[in-house]
């Protein structure tokens, strides 16, 4: 399947891309969403206030802007970008788990990735021993951190396939 022109294999693997990461961040805020809503209706101090504000604010940034915006997002369009004429059997099949970076990238961008995976996923579980309403506060900067990541993904995917002057570095490396 490896070529350098569109293929029916190139078009179904950027679409399972795009969907499965969308499907996977689509359900996290589905998910947090319900803590979040839960906590608002438990009554909130000054100190409640404060946190959410501060954890919202931190988590728009760090996760949103400087996470998806500016890293995750645009290499994760590019690499769309790249199977949409590139596509092996593994990439079609593994498609979002292509473009999230974990295999045929730079040994550094696969440390990173799998290390930021860890970190996740001891936070899910680290999140989960909160009480509410605090839980539910911190969920809502984690959704918003999230949301951004979507929109930002949606809006580099049009542009990786819309604009010719994207050229964002994809780091595919693949082991000959």
């Amino acid at each position: 399947m490896d070529n350098n022109h569109t293929t029916i294999a190139g078009i179904i693997a950027v679409i399972w891309a795009i969907f499965g990461l969308l499907i996977l961040l689509g359900y996290a805020c589905w998910r947090l969403s319900a803590y979040t809503l839960e906590s608002f209706s438990m009554p909130l101090t000054w100190m409640h206030w404060l946190v959410f504000i501060a954890f919202t604010i931190f988590m728009a940034h760090g996760e949103g802007y400087k996470g998806f915006q500016k890293k995750f997002s645009p290499r994760f369009a590019a690499r769309a970008k790249y199977l949409l004429h590139n596509t092996t059997l593994l990439q079609l099949i593994f498609a979002p788990l292509f473009c999230m970076a974990y295999f045929h990238a730079p040994k550094k961008r696969v440390i990173a990735t799998c290390s930021l995976t860890v970190m996740i996923i001891v936070f899910i579980f680290t999140f989960r021993l909160i009480p509410q309403p605090w839980k539910g506060l911190l969920d809502f900067g984690v959704v918003l951190g999230l949301g951004w990541g979507i929109i930002s993904t949606l809006f580099y995917c049009f542009k990786a396939f819309t604009d010719d002057s994207f050229s964002w570095d994809n780091e595919v490396l693949i082991a000959s």
